[in-house]
């Protein structure tokens, strides 16, 4: 089916885009705010401050680079980000750099395993088996309504805008995959039906790399972590403030609780 290119104005268009994927309107109406074309590229390109971003990225309001839907869709290269990252950063930029060579690396183990991409590349570091792990995410994940106010807000965040920042990303992965013990491939797969910038290398991988079936250890995290990079913003509006919270505890309280198979946790 040949798609109409050609609107007077934007809401012209989404109406458009509903009647033409009803199915997908139905399941998800949100219309993110983020604007397509090399125009508004651009304009995100402009705006990066390299030295800000390797001192701040892993703070919720750190100074990220937003390039992410423009990298995926073409609009801008690897490349041109990063001669525009070292012109403003100079040595500065080494990290913001080295971003763009994981999100290259994915790229070519994608080339090389195509659809083995959806496949554990290892077994589990978590002492659990595959079997363990539900093969589905819960309902109320999906909706929001876990009574978590962080991981709600990340969901509700995630089907408004289309975008979570990158630690967003890596909390409510790891809480699936290792609290609530579901396969990384459901999670990949909700994110996925979400994310302006999700390509199945990047985002498979680093679910992947969370639950450790690409990585050497299982990456979670604890309460402190979370309050730390997001101001505690969540917390103090969370019903599990004083108590009930299942990210409290140290990473050893933790590790005990999640992975009591593992050799180290016993």
């Amino acid at each position: 089916m040949k798609l109409k290119a050609e609107f007077r104005d934007r809401d012209e268009m989404i109406i458009y885009l509903r009647e033409v994927f009803a199915e997908a309107a139905a399941r998800s109406p949100e219309v993110a705010e983020t604007r397509g074309g090399r125009c508004a590229a651009e304009a995100a390109l402009e705006r990066i401050r390299p030295e800000r971003y390797a001192s701040s990225r892993n703070y919720l309001k750190g100074a990220v680079t937003r390039l992410a839907a423009y990298l995926r869709h073409g609009v801008l290269s690897l490349e041109e980000v990063r001669l525009e990252a070292l012109r403003r950063g100079g040595p500065k930029a080494e990290k913001l750099v080295t971003e763009l060579a994981w999100r290259d690396y994915w790229q070519r183990v994608y080339r090389r395993i195509g659809a083995g991409i959806w496949k554990d590349r290892e077994s589990y570091k978590t002492g659990w088996r595959t079997s363990d792990y539900a093969t589905e995410l819960p309902t109320e994940v999906i909706e929001g309504q876990t009574g978590l106010a962080c991981m709600d807000a990340f969901a509700a965040e995630l089907r408004r805008t289309g975008y979570l920042h990158n630690h967003s990303r890596m909390w409510m992965a790891a809480w699936i995959v290792h609290f609530l013990r579901v396969r990384w491939q459901a999670g990949a797969a909700w994110f996925l039906e979400h994310l302006l910038d999700g390509d199945p290398a990047s985002n498979n991988l680093s679910w992947q790399w969370v639950a450790s079936t690409f990585s050497t250890k299982p990456y979670y995290f604890n309460r402190d972590n979370l309050e730390q990079f997001t101001d505690g913003l969540y917390c103090r509006q969370c019903r599990h403030y004083r108590s009930g919270c299942p990210f409290e505890g140290t990473y050893e309280d933790l590790q005990a609780r999640l992975f009591p198979r593992m050799p180290e946790a016993r």
